[in-house]
């Protein structure tokens, strides 16, 4: 158990007569980050929730760092770290006094706090907002601060709910570095998100949850082989000929195609990319639908959530 951050054994919860976890089984290796994805409901907020203490199973166990979260709750709060997409700061105080508040809480002194907050605030990029009300910050700058606060005990394990909803790409890809950093320095996290691009860029490990099970798991690469083969993806210069050239397609492969008829967009799954494709072409060109754009890559892991869940990730 001591190699992994996170162990979770075959944890089941329900809510009344509504089952949110089935049987979940999972595991953390220290230093590393875990992606859990799945559609609203499946269950991510629930499992993490339990293994901050803050919600208790029906059965089986969970650890962190190696002490289990119903029996040893106050040891596990003092080792981990959780920041949401909503911020669980103060508005109407300063950056600088959010943290100092949160270092009390921790039952740091008053000089142990401020120089924590110190420190975070120049690590976050807050120096020159530390003394404005929380009300002045950007989203942004308020996520920020809600990571920041969840630091303030250097925690080994952190937890990340959903922690970049809402931000602008700028924003975002600001937070993801901060997230690399702290794991380069040996922190581990657990992250559940809805972006695919973040659990593709963050996670080495992704876990995928439907319906309160755990239905694959993976490196992202090995995710989307699941998938299988290649995508050909076409446009066409006529959108009202999108149905006509799925259907000339669909004969040409055992796969189904996507369509998009107001973009003139069909995506086809395909076993053999290179050897399908000078047929697509020409079977279209046969019955002159001309082709605005076509690429053929490799399956994204959107395309991999869609096949194992049944949903696409922008449903989640």
């Amino acid at each position: 158990m001591a190699e992994f951050a996170i162990l979770v054994q075959n944890i089941q919860k329900s809510f009344g007569s509504v089952p949110a976890l089935r049987g979940v089984d999972l595991s953390v290796e220290k230093g590393t980050i875990l992606g859990l994805l799945g559609p609203n409901g499946a269950g991510k907020t629930t499992l993490v929730r339990i293994l901050t203490t803050l919600l208790q199973s029906n059965s089986g166990r969970a650890f962190v760092e190696g002490y289990d979260v119903v029996r040893d709750a106050g040891l596990v709060r003092q080792l981990i770290g959780l920041a949401g997409q909503y911020a669980a700061v103060d508005e109407n105080l300063t950056g600088r006094e959010n943290l100092i508040m949160v270092g009390k809480l921790y039952h740091h002194s008053m000089r142990e706090a401020a120089a924590r907050a110190a420190e975070l605030l120049e690590q976050f990029g807050l120096t020159d907002a530390a003394d404005r009300t929380l009300k002045t910050y950007s989203g942004g700058m308020r996520r920020r601060l809600d990571l920041a606060a969840s630091l303030v005990n250097k925690p080994p394990v952190l937890f990340l709910d959903e922690p970049t909803t809402g931000l602008d790409p700028g924003s975002r890809l600001a937070l993801w570095k901060i997230i690399r950093d702290l794991v380069s320095d040996g922190t581990t996290v657990l992250l559940t998100t809805q972006y695919m691009e973040e659990a593709d860029h963050l996670a080495g490990t992704i876990v995928v949850i439907d319906k309160g099970r755990i239905v694959a798991q993976g490196t992202p690469a090995e995710l989307k082989s699941k998938v299988g083969g290649d995508v050909l993806e076409i446009h066409l210069a006529d959108v009202l000929r999108t149905n006509e050239a799925a259907k000339i397609l669909r004969s040409l492969t055992d796969a189904t195609p996507e369509t998009d008829t107001e973009l003139g967009l069909i995506r086809l799954p395909v076993s053999d990319g290179t050897g399908i494709l000078p047929k697509a072409i020409r079977a279209l060109d046969i019955s002159h639908i001309d082709v605005g754009d076509l690429v053929l890559r490799r399956p994204t892991l959107d395309e991999a959530f869609l096949k194992l869940t049944g949903h696409r990730a922008e449903m989640m």
